[in-house]
Parts: structure tokens; sequence; C-alpha cells
């Protein structure tokens, strides 16, 4: 086990992760740590509310995010699949000239 110190609007907190996790809980830290700053006044307002702020704002990013993957077209349009298929069969023909040219 391994501890971290995370600072998180102003405020400073220690967390056990697992060996290896260090760096990706200081990032996690660093990005809710982002969500706060700017937020007006928020050295006048509790941890918990703090903290509060920092989950509703990642709730959000989160929320948006998920709804964007929900409207994605699950397959590719038509145009978009032929014109793969087209830049493969080029790429290919490119392959077949440089292995014919060495």
């Amino acid at each position: 086990m391994s501890n971290v110190t995370l600072t998180i609007g102003g405020r400073f907190y220690t967390v056990a992760c697992a060996e290896g996790e260090e760096t990706h809980i200081e990032a996690l830290g660093r990005s809710i740590d982002g969500k706060l700053t700017g937020m007006p006044n928020l050295g006048g307002q509790s941890e918990a509310r703090t903290l509060l702020f920092a989950a509703l704002l990642l709730a959000d990013e989160l929320h948006e995010l998920r709804a964007g993957a929900a409207s994605a077209p699950a397959e590719p349009s038509p145009a978009l699949a032929e014109g793969l298929e087209a830049l493969a069969s080029r790429l290919e023909g490119m392959a077949d000239r440089l292995e014919g040219a060495g």
C-alpha cells in the first residue's frame, strides 16, 4: 500500500492506494482540483461542500460524455465505409509497389 497526498480546493488529503497507482491517483486529484479552479468563494465553503461541488461538476461532465456517446452513430455511414475501403485499397497498392521496389 502507498499513500498519496492530493491538494484539492486548497486543502490537503492523504489517500491510500495500491503500489504503482500513485501517478494515476495524483492525476485524478489534479483533475478534481482543476474543476474547482475558478469557482468563486470556495475558501469560505466547508470541506464537504467543496467536494460536493467537485463531484457535481465531474458528474455533469460524465453525463455529457455519455449523452454524446449515446447519440453517436453505432455504425459508420455508407459513405465513410466506402471512403475507408478506397483508402485501404490505395494503401495496399502502395505497399505492393514498395515491396516490388525493395
